[in-house]
């Protein structure tokens, strides 16, 4: 597995909270992953073998709300927004993101850690 395999992996949960963050709408699965690629600039491939298991288990634990638009007959698509909770784990997780980051480039000797 690649080094841009393990990191999409490892971060999935903390950029799909972001991006619904940030989007302040709700948004369907196959729209995400278009949008993660697109803000990634194709650096990163997101397989719906990834992303609908995160977003099933994120609802599970109550970070996201989902709802199904469309007619009964017609293309139903289920809709995800984040939550008040989802909101307070996206900021825990980027406050890890950035201890991590900062320490692993203090490691590498990209930067010091004040």
């Amino acid at each position: 597995m690649t080094i841009q395999e393990q990191m999409r992996k490892g971060t999935t949960t903390v950029i799909i909270l972001n991006l619904l963050a940030d989007a302040e709408r709700p948004m369907y699965g196959y729209e995400i992953i278009q949008d993660l690629e697109s803000q990634s600039q194709g650096y990163f491939r997101f397989k719906e073998g990834l992303i609908y298991p995160r977003l099933h288990g994120m609802e599970r634990k109550g970070f996201l709300r989902s709802e199904w638009h469309g007619e009964n007959g017609t293309r139903r698509r289920k809709f995800y927004a984040i939550t008040d909770a989802g909101r307070r784990r996206l900021g825990e997780e980027l406050e890890g993101w950035r201890m991590l980051s900062q320490h692993v480039n203090q490691l590498l000797g990209v930067e010091t850690v004040p």
